[in-house]
């Protein structure tokens, strides 16, 4: 028998625990516990998270604001990458804030985040500009990606 299907749903406070610890685990600078707490309760944010066999191994969520999705982190558990599950949960991602009237999405992005760019990239978001010094732990710029036509 092999693992079940993922299911995606909204993230609730019970998540931050998982999500932390993959937060941890995949980005240099993670956000803590505190700030995940304070966006499962904020009306403006929309997270979705990916389960595997009942644990949580993949978020993603967005500020909402003026029609417009700003995506503040989008994270798989490196043991279960390589699955298409960024792509299924980007997709989510996106009919979620659609749903809640957004038109446009936008995020900031590494340059040599080459796997994160291409998966932004089959969304239609593209490169617009960059924020120089943008990443703090080794003073790297941001592209800035937007699609206007979610």
């Amino acid at each position: 028998m092999g693992e079940a299907a993922p299911v995606f749903r909204l993230m609730t406070v019970d998540d931050v625990d998982e999500i932390t610890a993959i937060e941890a685990r995949s980005f240099s600078v993670p956000w803590s516990r505190r700030l995940f707490w304070e966006e499962a309760q904020n009306d403006n944010a929309v997270y979705v998270v990916c389960e595997l066999d009942g644990r949580v191994v993949a978020y993603a969520g967005a500020y909402l604001s003026f029609g417009d999705a700003e995506v503040m982190n989008v994270a798989v558990d490196p043991d279960a990458r390589g699955r298409g599950l960024g792509t299924a949960l980007f997709a989510r991602l996106i009919d979620e804030v659609k749903s809640r009237g957004a038109t446009a999405i936008t995020l900031e992005v590494r340059p040599s985040n080459a796997a994160a760019i291409r998966l932004y990239e089959k969304f239609g978001l593209r490169s617009v500009g960059r924020r120089p010094h943008y990443y703090t732990d080794n003073d790297e710029d941001a592209l800035i990606m937007w699609n206007t036509h979610i």
